[in-house]
Parts: structure tokens; sequence; C-alpha cells
């Protein structure tokens, strides 16, 4: 079992042409980004003007959640959408793609051999979920507020910003997320094949 926590303080934020991006999780640890040999990226990023347009990433499957603002999203001669917070999109990163609007947004990006799932969990104070450990990796992103994360009696403080990278050495497993104040996290689940 591999367990990181990530202070949101050592996450390194840059600048892009439509705002800021910050990476939250690379895998493996040694790939980059510009040369796509990732497993899986996740990122958030500010849309700091009205239109920006996507880069293209061969090979890449793309899903987008909009943590705060709106924008509206569109694929050309695919589909287009307006996502509002938490609300996602799903979609391959060779598409021609440009959104409008300003926002803070929630990316996770994956290779041919793996796929992922995006979720938001929102929690009042002192409230639980509980669930049974079943993919290959994880990762819990705190977008506001603080909770515990509680796996095989060790237990991970999250505070607003920080990450937590959860591999499994086994499955069905229960872990455990318990508010100490209102939170919102964003959950990523991936599976390698």
């Amino acid at each position: 079992m591999i367990i990181e926590h990530i202070k949101a303080s050592d996450l390194i934020t840059t600048k892009w042409s439509g705002g800021t991006t910050t990476q939250l999780a690379i895998y493996p640890k040694d790939a980059e980004y510009k040369k796509l040999n990732f497993l899986f990226r996740i990122s958030t990023a500010t849309v700091e003007v009205e239109e920006s347009i996507f880069s293209k990433l061969p090979g890449i499957s793309r899903k987008l959640m909009i943590l705060d603002g709106e924008i509206k999203i569109e694929h050309q001669n695919q589909n287009s959408k307006t996502l509002k917070k938490f609300e996602q999109d799903s979609f391959e990163g060779d598409w021609d793609t440009k959104s409008f609007g300003k926002a803070v947004d929630f990316n996770l990006m994956t290779s041919d051999k793996s796929k992922g799932e995006i979720e938001s969990v929102i929690l009042n104070k002192n409230e639980e979920l509980r669930f049974t450990v079943n993919s290959d990796f994880y990762v819990f992103y705190l977008y506001s507020g603080k909770v515990n994360v509680s796996f095989k009696n060790k237990i991970y403080e999250l505070y607003c910003g920080d990450v937590l990278l959860f591999i499994p050495e086994n499955k069905d497993k229960d872990l455990i997320l318990l508010a100490k104040e209102k939170c919102e996290v964003v959950l990523s689940k991936i599976l390698f094949y």
C-alpha cells in the first residue's frame, strides 16, 4: 500500500495562456506532461479569459469538472454543453475543443492503458462517507474545508488544497471520509489495464 499526502503549499502552480494551472498528480512520478508519457495526470486550472482553446493531446482521454464558475465547452464536429459547479464533461484529447467563460476546473487525463472517473463529494461537519476500495489508484483533492481520510486504522488530515494519493495493496477494504468541517472533495478513481 502506498499513501502520499501532498500539502497545498508543496504543489507547483504555473501560468498558461488563459490563467494558471496546478499539477496535483502524475503517474508514474517520472512521467512528463509535455511528453504525454503518463498513465494519468490530474490538475486544476483557472480560466481567466473569456475564450480559451484546449491543447491537443493525442492518445489522451479527458474528464473536466467545474469547481467554480461556469463555462460553455465546444467540441468541433462533436457536441457542446454548458458546465456549472461540479458538472463534468468527457472528451478525447485530439478533438478541437474550446471553452467560453471564466472558471476554476479540475482535469483528469488518462492514457490508453488506464481509465478513470471523477466525482464530487460534499460532506457537512461530522458527516461520514464509507466506501469499499475497488480501484487501482485513488486521488483525493480537498477543494474546501477539512476532512479526515482513514484506512486500516491510519488517519490522514486534509486541509483545503491538499491531495492524498492512495494505491491499495488489496481491495475490498473500507475507506472512510469524515468531515471535520463542511467540505468539498473531488475523488478520482483510476483503473489500469
